[in-house]
């Protein structure tokens, strides 16, 4: 008896220093293991300010094809996306062919973004190819918000065939009176934009709500002139806001933008346009509406800005407001100034690179999706 109780003693004594080394090995090894690294930080820290500015803009070109223009602004400056207009669009092959080649001729470190207006109705791009959607005040008028979501998941896949992978849309906006808003009842628009925006992301494609704090209450076309709403703070509140805060606040912030418009709100800053207005940019879209995702300002060549504005020092403006990327789409020019505008700001420690990684971080971590 003696024996096997010591023989039985000796295996478990055994199984147990077996036991404690595999253990301390296995903590010694995982003790060892770094911790996985963050590809955005990865990306982040090979950049160059050169590179991270380009980031921060998307601008139009000339052409239907990759040529000297084009590949000198995308080369020279890292410009970080393209904006597609009837200019550039033949075919559907031909649209495809332009993105790829010049994604390849970019080289960026992530791909580029290549977006569209495509809301619907009266703004819709690649008639002859692509069967213009309903106007969203159409489909809001139906009183059935499926129509958004299937409208929304069409027009994704059409797009995706031509290489877009971002469409300036929906239009959250409230009552604009001119067939681009889903109702003039912000609950309504919230539904529907809702909807719209499940359907984007069903189908994998990138979209943009537009144009924060809301161009309802505009009385002039930004297109051409500034515009002052002079609503109160509580309107806006109970009414343009209520949209934005719906999706901001159900769905993941990186899988979409929202663009800030060049009206002028003087119950929110009585001095500046929206998309240049760290009040409304900073203090109400990003901290009290929580919007964790990129913000884009409306194209920064339109009247309401470029008449009152250098285009060097509106970039800038943009910036400082908390925007992420500024659109620029018709003028090369006007698109080196914003970008020098940019870079020089930051070298003269104006802004600060500090500044540019928070902005760069956040379109990095959209633009990683693009590879899944």
């Amino acid at each position: 008896m003696k024996l096997k109780f010591f023989s039985l003693l000796a295996v478990m004594l055994a199984a147990a220093i077996i036991c404690g080394c595999g253990s301390t090995t296995a903590q010694k090894v995982d003790a060892e293991t770094p911790p996985p690294k963050d590809p955005v930080e990865e990306i982040l820290q090979s950049m160059t300010l050169a590179e991270k500015v380009g980031q921060m803009m998307i601008t139009g070109v000339h052409g239907n094809a990759v040529n000297d223009d084009s590949r000198f602004m995308f080369t020279n400056y890292h410009i970080g996306g393209l904006i597609f207009f009837d200019r550039n669009l033949e075919t559907r092959a031909q649209a495809k062919s332009f993105a790829e080649n010049l994604d390849a001729v970019a080289a960026e470190k992530v791909p580029l973004f290549f977006a569209i207006d495509e809301e619907g109705g009266r703004v819709a791009r690649m008639r002859h190819e692509i069967t213009p959607p309903p106007s969203q005040e159409e489909i809001g008028s139906s009183g059935d918000s499926s129509q958004a979501y299937r409208t929304a998941t069409s027009i994704a896949q059409d797009l995706k065939s031509i290489g877009v992978n971002l469409n300036f849309a929906p239009v959250a906006d409230v009552g604009t009176r001119d067939t681009r808003s889903f109702s003039d009842n912000a609950e309504v628009v919230a539904e529907f934009a809702d909807a719209a925006a499940k359907g984007y992301e069903d189908a994998g494609i990138f979209y943009c709500l537009k144009h924060f704090p809301g161009l309802g209450l505009g009385k002039v076309d930004t297109h051409q002139d500034i515009s002052v709403v002079d609503a109160s703070r509580e309107t806006l509140e109970t009414i343009d806001f209520v949209p934005f805060r719906k999706i901001i606040a159900a769905h993941d912030n990186s899988k979409f933008m929202v663009m800030v418009g060049h009206l002028k709100y003087s119950a929110l800053d009585a001095e500046n346009p929206a998309s240049i207005s760290p009040a409304i940019v900073t203090g109400i879209l990003r901290n009290e509406l929580g919007f964790t995702g990129v913000i884009v300002t409306d194209d920064l060549d339109m009247g309401a800005v470029s008449k009152y504005n250098d285009q060097k020092t509106l970039g800038v403006a943009a910036v400082k407001a908390g925007v992420d990327i500024v659109l620029s789409c018709h003028d090369y020019d006007k698109q080196q100034k914003i970008y020098l505008g940019i870079l020089e700001a930051v070298e003269r420690g104006e802004i600060s690179e500090a500044r540019i990684d928070e902005s760069v971080r956040r379109i990095l971590k959209m633009k990683l999706n693009l590879r899944n």
